[in-house]
């Protein structure tokens, strides 16, 4: 969840809270209610078997008499499950008295031991009438006379009824629940969305500044997002004026050392040739690097800045332009797909690299050189986006162990050649400078491939 939508992990903490919550609500009060609804089942059958009591006595013979009348049609239906039953004990005579729902089966009784009485004299236990229902039976045993007579006092109910009512009510209210959970998702839902716009909308900002449409995070932002908002403003800020000055600095160190070069290089004139040469010739290796040095120094103080921003196809057209003039012997050609691709480096860094690129092309190149430029992905897996760089000559090429050795400061292979050694090392560091690489490669053609990789911008926020 380290990478993921913020959006998305309310949402899923959200949801995973309340259906948690939700499951948990039903299952506590399905229980209470069947709890409640077994403690009235109970309390029911107490009563009626009070009733039943009251409606029964032994006459002058001992035999029982009596037809209770509970109120419910019920005890009156065969098979209903609803029983009442007057057995004789003791000195009682007589046929047992017994609801017509019984029929004429009877109800097994438990041993004492197994199910004793309670302090009131009253026991509860789960019984089968004939007619295969589930019943709940609350029996006692009561003296009916001062002789000693007594009968044992069975009332039933069914179960399956009372099981019936909780399964009925689980159903609803697990309905109940589930449509209010849903109601309450939907809800969290768009309150999260409006909550959370905001933020969508300092990533679009964000969006418009990487893609240089915009320098600074506009727009109005609640209380609790306008500090990140105007902390970023503030960093933008600092960084344009930490480039400019560093601009500023490299430019004035730059004319500091123009002076006493252009002396060395006017003393020349009173030396022998044979002298003159050699300073002429350490002066300008002096002022290559230190002009290197100065460049490298002015990317590094511009690193990491937010608003590089160069359209890549213009600079590659321009380049190609220029060197098929100043090579009318080779031909040049560009390949960039996407023409719209935007690249994360100032132009002068791009001109400057990709100028060494061809120009070291140039010098070894047969007939032919080419500049492709596509999209690539990022080695780190970091989600940015790369652009990677191919100049391409049909020259003689080289091997890996003269491309390692092509790219170190300083080294130059072919001693015919012109230049002082530092092209592919200065591309090398403006690559690393932007986070991105630079290798040397086997062409398709048979000569070098240079392939310079660099940050790319995407022009959708």
């Amino acid at each position: 969840m380290t990478r993921g939508s913020l959006t998305a992990r309310v949402l899923l903490l959200a949801t995973v809270w309340a259906v948690i919550a939700l499951v948990a609500i039903a299952v506590v009060i399905s229980q209470l209610y069947r709890s409640g609804s077994e403690r009235a089942f109970a309390e029911l059958l107490r009563a009626q078997l009070n009733s039943v009591i009251n409606a029964v006595s032994v006459d002058a013979e001992g035999r029982l008499e009596g037809r209770p009348q509970l109120g419910d049609l019920v005890f009156e239906q065969p098979g209903s499950g609803w029983i009442w039953l007057v057995e004789p004990l003791a000195d009682a005579r007589g046929p047992r008295l017994a609801s017509v729902s019984i029929g004429d089966g009877t109800l097994e009784v438990p041993p004492i031991a197994d199910i004793p009485f309670d302090d009131r004299y009253l026991r509860f236990y789960p019984a089968r009438d004939s007619f295969g229902n589930a019943l709940t039976v609350a029996e006692t045993e009561v003296e009916l006379d001062s002789d000693g007579r007594a009968a044992r006092f069975r009332v039933a109910g069914n179960r399956e009824v009372l099981n019936a009512e909780i399964d009925a009510f689980s159903r609803n209210l697990y309905l109940a629940l589930a449509l209010f959970g849903i109601g309450s998702l939907l809800v969290n839902a768009v309150a999260i969305l409006i909550g959370l716009r905001p933020l969508d909308h300092a990533r679009g900002a964000l969006g418009r500044i990487r893609a240089g449409e915009a320098d600074r995070l506009d727009g109005a932002f609640p209380r609790e997002i306008a500090p990140l908002a105007g902390e970023i403003n503030a960093l933008i800020d600092t960084n344009r004026r930490v480039v400019e000055r560093a601009r500023m600095q490299v430019g004035n160190l730059a004319h500091s050392l123009k002076t006493p070069i252009a002396v060395l290089i006017n003393e020349t004139r009173d030396m022998t040739p044979a002298h003159a040469a050699l300073v002429r010739a350490q002066t300008d290796t002096m002022q290559a690097q230190v002009q290197t040095y100065l460049d490298r120094a002015r990317i590094a103080a511009q690193r990491g800045s937010v608003l590089a921003r160069t359209e890549a196809a213009p600079v590659i057209d321009r380049l190609v332009r220029v060197m098929a003039k100043l090579n009318p012997n080779l031909e040049i050609s560009a390949d960039v797909e996407p023409r719209s691709a935007l690249l994360a480096v100032e132009s002068q860094d791009l001109e400057e690299a990709l100028g060494n690129l061809i120009e070291n092309a140039a010098k070894f190149a047969r007939s032919r050189i080419v500049v492709g430029l596509r999209p690539t992905r990022d080695q780190e897996g970091g989600g940015r986006r790369f652009f990677r760089i191919d100049i391409e000559d049909d020259g003689p090429g080289l091997d890996e162990a003269e491309m390692a050795e092509a790219v170190k400061r300083g080294r130059r292979l072919d001693e015919t050649k012109p230049g002082t050694g530092l092209g592919l090392s200065i591309v090398s560091e403006i690559a690393g400078e932007y986070q991105g690489d630079f290798a040397l490669a086997r062409a398709d053609t048979g000569g070098l491939s240079a392939r310079l990789t660099l940050p790319g911008l995407s022009a959708e926020p």
